[in-house]
């Protein structure tokens, strides 16, 4: 610390400087104030010019100005210019817009401009909120957000998933501006403390018929109720839909509608965009994308298929095959990072090829994109307009091509017709297609990985076909089953569960329309439908059959009546009865189309029954399946092995013997144990002798090869040459691991042995200073220990 000096100036009273340094102060925030007041004035009496097209002529902040600026954002567009006019107002906004018009600046240069005409702060909490459907769109508007608000005080927060809640929740009070995506915002508001939105000024829902599409309505009514009524929404879409229509009358109050009009030509898709058509057949589908990333290896282009397993297995077989251009592939089931990775690489690159599914279809804006191809067909129109508005953004020009099967054709153009967007049919040249189905059959043979992936491919495309609502479109049942799968390299046709679950669906469908056409029951429904149940059985397998037969279809069948008990067997979550059912119902029988719901009985015996002769069986199949050995050897009667004596009589195998024969009385029973007992000890005691010799050999051996190792001269060898050595006790780790109780403490012996064992390294040398009779009392306390250890 420096200390005071004759030179240092004298200090000055505290009062003399405070009183300007406040004066500047309050001059500062009366000015700020009285700017803030002319602004809000002036947005509020702000009539747009017809010409207008710069920002710089719009009422707003010279803080929103300098951002902008410093982005490069000079000219507005159409909706921008439409939209902000009246967002600035404080009104509530119905917005619709082409893809690539600039609906993001439509609404973030509003939320800037209303926070800071209202004097937002850090205490103030979360003023704006921007909710998107995808964490790709997210991060976009954030990023667009931080490159025109960093002028402003406001601290902004992205939330959407896949990082740690705790980390997020620790900063989530503190935002005032949150771009968000609604799962992971409903989850904050449901669990995070301190997170409220009681003060929300602004809401804006970007593509909110996407947010509708992905199934996030239940979670947007949530949303809207946590959030107060007394706010401006924003309403951003580029397609206006029914459930759009719904979400706006439900959270906007007296919305301005403000963009283009969607039902002109011009308005759906961008004036500078080109739109083709091709007719393929499934099978042929790879074949063509293959060829067409071979002939383009000098563009940008983005891919868009159905499911995420047709991404991954795209993506991983053109990989193996080395097109000659860099692959990306963008799908929902990767994780959060990766996702990220993928958006930023495809940003910067200039040539690629991105597989993506529907994820990237919305609001996300990959620069200088050359070409979108739709390997799948849209759900509907309106995903294809999303689709090829990657392309063509703003005045850039872009080119677009759809792949479609025969049997989409017809329904597709009709529904693009409905949009007005007229889409220009061209052919492929055969010459120019190059077949890669032998290649991807190798690729499946060879790694067992590919393999399993084609094989959910498969079955991810004909779910997509099957779950789709459009069946003017969409026809499952056209599709070339066995010929797609050979495409994609697999050995056979994957089992398709679900289309096996719609064919019993329709079957059930099928009886319940049969059941409703049938007459009223009579007064006793349970006899007469018994009746009739038993005498159509029994006339099934006769000469009427064959007569029927003969006559046609004109005579009509008895029609049996349902009773309650039928009703009661049909229901699906009937378990009491579920087993009995079992029986009852014939569920090997051969299915007709006339008599796909008759009921048989099972060929199942009670007790007491004789054996069922195989006329008594509901079909020849189950009476040869009875007969056979098979069937015999399961539910025929178990057979025992009896054995015969000397006399010729019958006994079991096992069979017991009482004591009275096999001891005369109770003291031959004894005598008999005594005897068994004294023969034991006697083989005990021979074992024991057996085993002391075979130590006392052990120890022999071992005090031959230390005395031969006292001859060598080993580290025991003293002074005078004599050789000063205690007993060495054996450790537990010898060859048997068997130790004696008896020690022999004799210094040496004279046995000698042909082979010598190397020195064991367990041995414990003794000292020789004990005496005798306490070193044979420690010998003996430690053979006795590991002895019983050993045990």
């Amino acid at each position: 610390m420096a200390q005071a000096g004759p030179s240092n100036p004298p200090r000055r009273k505290a009062g003399k400087n405070v009183e300007p340094k406040v004066k500047a102060k309050k001059v500062k925030k009366m000015s700020e104030a009285k700017t803030i007041a002319a602004l809000e004035q002036a947005a509020l009496h702000f009539e747009p010019p017809a010409g207008l097209e710069a920002f710089s002529e719009l009422p707003i902040s010279e803080l929103t100005k300098r951002g902008l600026k410093r982005a490069h954002f000079v000219k507005m567009t159409d909706i921008q210019a439409k939209s902000i006019p009246v967002s600035l107002k404080g009104k509530d906004v119905l917005g619709a817009a082409r893809t690539g018009s600039g609906k993001t600046l439509a609404f973030l240069i509003p939320a800037l401009e209303i926070l800071y005409r209202r004097k937002w702060g850090p205490q103030d909490g979360l003023g704006a909120l921007i909710i998107s459907p995808t964490r790709e769109l997210a991060v976009q508007i954030f990023d667009v957000l931080r490159s025109i608000g960093g002028y402003h005080s406001f601290s902004a927060g992205l939330v959407i998933g896949g990082k740690n809640l705790k980390d997020e929740s620790e900063r989530l009070a503190r935002m005032n501006i949150l771009v968000a995506t609604p799962g992971r915002l409903l989850q904050h508001m449901d669990q995070t403390l301190g997170f409220e939105c009681d003060n929300l000024q602004v809401l804006v829902l970007d593509e909110a018929d996407r947010i509708l599409d992905m199934g996030f309505q239940r979670t947007l009514t949530a949303l809207l109720s946590h959030l107060p009524k007394s706010r401006q929404t924003l309403l951003f879409s580029a397609t206006q839909t029914q459930s759009v229509a719904d979400l706006a009358r439900l959270s906007l109050k007296d919305p301005v509608s403000v963009g283009i009009d969607l039902t002109n030509t011009e308005g759906a898709t961008p004036k500078a965009l080109e739109q083709h058509y091709v007719l393929c057949e499934l099978d042929k589908k790879l074949d063509v994308l293959w060829s067409f990333i071979k002939s383009h290896l000098q563009t940008k282009t983005l891919v868009f298929m159905s499911s995420c397993k047709q991404v991954r297995f795209a993506f991983e077989t053109f990989c193996k095959m080395h097109p000659g251009i860099p692959l990306l592939h963008l799908h929902g089931k990767q994780k959060q990072m990766a996702r990220l990775e993928m958006f930023k690489r495809f940003t910067s690159m200039k040539h690629a090829v991105l597989f993506a599914t529907d994820i990237a279809a919305r609001g996300l804006d990959f620069p200088s994109v050359d070409w979108v191809v739709q390997l799948d067909a849209p759900e509907d129109a309106d995903t294809y307009i999303h689709r090829v508005g990657r392309t063509a953004r703003y005045e850039s020009a872009g080119k677009g091509l759809l792949l479609m099967l025969p049997s989409e054709e017809e329904g597709m153009v009709a529904a693009l017709k409905k949009k007005n967007i007229e889409i220009q049919k061209i052919k492929i040249k055969g010459s120019k297609t190059q077949s890669i189905a032998n290649q991807l059959q190798k690729l499946a043979f060879q790694e067992p990985e590919i393999k399993y992936l084609g094989q959910r491919a498969f079955v991810s495309y004909l779910r997509s076909v099957y779950l789709h609502k459009d069946k003017s479109i969409f026809k499952v049942d056209e599709l070339p089953v066995k010929q797609f799968a050979e495409s994609l390299g697999l050995p056979g046709v994957p089992k398709i569960k679900f289309l096996s679950k719609e064919l019993a669906k329709k079957k059930k469908n099928a009886s319940r329309e049969v059941a409703e056409t049938l007459p009223p029951a009579r007064p006793e429904p349970e006899e007469a439908s018994y009746e009739a149940y038993e005498s159509s059985e029994g006339e099934s397998d006769g000469e009427d059959e064959d007569a029927s037969a003969e006559a046609g279809t004109s005579e009509e069948k008895p029609v049996r009546v349902r009773t309650k008990y039928d009703r009661m067997f049909e229901r699906k979550n009937q378990n009491i009865l579920s087993e009995h059912y079992n029986k009852l119902v014939d569920h090997d029988a051969e299915d007709s189309d006339d008599d796909f719901i008759t009921l048989k009985r099972a060929d199942h015996e009670l007790e007491g029954d004789a054996a069922l002769e195989p006329d008594d069986f509901t079909s020849k199949r189950k009476a040869r399946l009875a007969a056979s050995k098979k069937a015999i050897a399961k539910s025929g009667p178990r057979g025992h092995k009896l054995v015969f004596d000397d006399e010729g009589v019958a006994h079991e195998l096992y069979e017991l013997q009482s004591v009275a024969d096999v001891f005369k009385d109770a003291d031959d029973a004894r005598e008999a144990g005594r005897v068994f007992a004294a023969s034991e000890r006697g083989k005990l005691q021979q074992a024991d002798v057996a085993d002391k010799a075979e130590a006392k050999e052990k120890k022999r051996e071992k005090k031959r090869k230390r005395k031969e190792r006292e001859r060598e001269g080993d580290e025991y060898d003293s002074d005078d040459g004599d050789v000063a050595m205690g007993p060495t006790v054996a450790a537990p780790s010898d060859d048997d691991g068997y130790v004696s109780p008896e020690f022999d403490l004799s210094s040496g012996s004279d046995d000698e042995s042909e082979f010598e064992r190397p020195p064991t390294k367990k041995t414990k040398t003794i000292a020789p200073t004990r005496t005798a009779a306490s070193t044979l009392e420690e010998e003996e306390e430690l053979a006795l220990q590991m002895l019983r250890s050993r045990r």
